[in-house]
């Protein structure tokens, strides 16, 4: 029997006192067994350390905690440091890349990357530029690196990686640029790529079977994805792979969703545009596809697919089953059999969502499980150059990549969502690689007539597809929760909170201004056996865009600025790590 390195990730990812992958553990649920903090106590908690690192752009992700030692990532240039817990936070040792500054106008929306991982001795970065690191624990010193993509073509990287038995999974931006995305596995111990699967093209570049790879139950068939582009569009694609992954070891499947088409113009690619916008599940060994299944075929509106995919046992209809949770960016909250690919649920988790006005049960329909689409608000349907306007969600969707937290004790997941929507104009766009493939030109605001604000922190039943409590905030929730078996949630905020809530109530037991707005995920670890709670400030992303790049042109970033522009009077720069706990 070969001793797999994930056989220690899974222990270690069982060890609730360390933090070893971004997600929490294998199945994405971002719980933590740790419970010294509780909705009785959680008010007490107060600042114990803090590090500053440096950069001012996004941070996303979470640091790591292995033993005594935690692992700090930034975004661009993505330096890395390791801390001593032992001794106040002091560097034991820094990673400086050497990355060429030309990859950060190829980078979409922001610098951000979403955080390094843990395994075999050594922790994994995938740099921006697309250079995949594996570095010695202990000493910071490179044991490997492997370049995955060209920004000189626009590719490049804002993901984590997951490793999994022997090898690392590892993903790929590059949708505004037409990059024609992939997930690819190396070798863990030598970095010799294994297999790379395709999001579209040839079947045997994407990895499936015509006859064994199926979606909803039935064969996909041959040629599934060249016959839904017209000619060799699929040659720049999109459907990139910069979201989450999860693994089941049982089952031995890899899960993650593929993004946006390109170009943004739906009247240039004609077509399902197979397989943008959709969920693999993919033999770990093999990278061969068991199962998919497209959430938005043919994208009119930017609602990539790359969000987490949580992996939790759920009862639907009476019915115990294997389940895959994953709430899209098009504002559809999907619940699949993870073993089989089969539709359980698809409920909108925000009221606001107007596009489609649901997705098709009817397993006998000629147009089961897709999305019907509301005419007035398709941009296709209305044309190049015609401003489609009041779409909800806006693009960055009803969430974007902030992966939500599962708590086993409640049995819901709580949610960081966006309550934004906007109007969307196509226009005709030629590709030429390495420049922008975008062809639409977007505005943003918050959901019309409701609380006024652009977010909201939710609790779903993913067994029913219902909210069960929201709280409005005044700006998207761009921070993944953590939830605890102290009854607490923990999540952060664009202007900069660090908040606390009951999870069983959602009510509001504790906040803390950091120095700057939070888009980071909130992480827990035990040292000397007393529980802490980190998180990384520094504002950024899609929606701080404005602020971490300094637009001003509201239509900029993607539309993101002229929605966000009032975060200039909450909060300012700054990459720092705000570490809590108990006096």
């Amino acid at each position: 029997m070969q001793a797999f390195a994930n056989d220690e990730v899974q222990k270690l990812t069982q060890d609730p006192n360390q933090w070893v992958l971004q997600t929490g553990d294998y199945a994405n649920t971002r719980y933590s067994k740790l419970d010294q903090i509780t909705a009785e106590n959680v008010k007490k908690l107060q600042v114990s350390w803090t590090f500053s690192t440096g950069v001012l752009r996004g941070h996303e992700g979470a640091p790591l905690v292995v033993g005594d030692i935690m692992y700090v990532h930034t975004p661009f240039p993505n330096t890395v440091f390791a801390l001593d817990l032992n001794n106040e936070g002091k560097i034991i040792w820094r990673y400086d890349p050497k990355q060429d500054p030309n990859v950060i106008p190829v980078m979409c929306c922001d610098t951000v990357n979403r955080g390094l991982a843990y395994a075999d001795g050594k922790v994994f970065l995938h740099q921006a530029d697309t250079t995949v690191v594996a570095l010695d624990a202990k000493t910071g010193k490179v044991v490997w690196s492997v370049v995955n993509g060209d920004p000189k073509k626009g590719e490049t990287n804002t993901a984590t990686v997951l490793p999994v038995k022997d090898k690392l999974i590892v993903g790929i931006s590059g949708g505004e640029f037409g990059v024609r995305c992939h997930v690819t596995a190396y070798d863990l111990k030598t970095g010799k790529q294994a297999w790379r699967a395709y999001s579209m093209g040839p079947d045997n570049e994407m990895l499936v079977d015509p006859e064994k790879t199926t979606e909803l139950g039935k064969p996909i068939g041959k040629d599934s994805s060249l016959k839904t582009w017209q000619g060799d569009q699929w040659k720049t694609g999109g459907g990139c792979t910069w979201g989450w992954y999860s693994y089941d070891p049982k089952l031995n499947l890899v899960y993650y969703g593929s993004g946006n088409p390109s170009t943004w113009n739906p009247k240039q690619r004609p077509g399902d545009n197979k397989w943008s916008m959709t969920i693999f599940a993919r033999d770990a060994d093999t990278g061969m596809a068991k199962w998919v299944y497209q959430m938005t075929p043919h994208d009119e509106w930017d609602y990539d697919g790359v969000n987490e995919v949580p992996l939790v046992d759920l009862k639907v209809n009476g019915k115990e089953h294997k389940a895959l949770v994953h709430l899209d960016r098009n504002g559809f909250g999907y619940t699949l059999d993870r073993e089989t690919g089969e539709l359980l649920v698809a409920e909108k988790y925000d009221p606001a969502v107007n596009w489609a006005t649901k997705v098709d049960m009817d397993k006998d329909s000629k147009t089961y499980g897709r999305p019907l689409v509301v005419a007035k608000y398709s941009t296709e349907q209305n044309g190049e150059d015609v401003n489609s306007k009041g779409i909800c969600p806006a693009a960055l969707g009803s969430k974007d990549q902030q992966p939500m937290a599962y708590s086993p004790k409640t049995g819901l997941f709580y949610v960081p969502t966006n309550h934004v929507c906007m109007d969307y104009e196509p226009f005709k766009v030629s590709y030429t690689p390495g420049q922008p493939y975008v062809g639409a030109t977007l505005s943003m605001y918050p959901a019309p007539n409701s609380h006024g604000g652009m977010g909201n922190f939710i609790a779903w039943d993913a067994s029913k597809g219902k909210i069960v409590w929201s709280l409005p905030e005044q700006f998207s929730v761009w921070s993944g929760p953590l939830a605890t078996a102290g009854g607490v949630v923990f999540y952060g905020t664009l202007e900069g909170y660090l908040k606390a809530i009951d999870a069983k109530t959602g009510k509001e037991l504790y906040k803390f201004k950091t120095p700057s707005g939070i888009i980071g995920n909130v992480m827990t670890y035990t040292h000397k056996g007393k529980q802490y709670i980190a998180v990384l400030s520094g504002v950024g992303g899609w929606a701080g865009i404005g602020l971490a790049a300094g637009l001003t042109d509201p239509n900029a970033g993607l539309g993101a600025v002229g929605g966000y522009a009032a975060l200039n009077s909450y909060t300012a720069l700054g990459g720092q790590l705000t570490v809590f706990a108990l006096p």
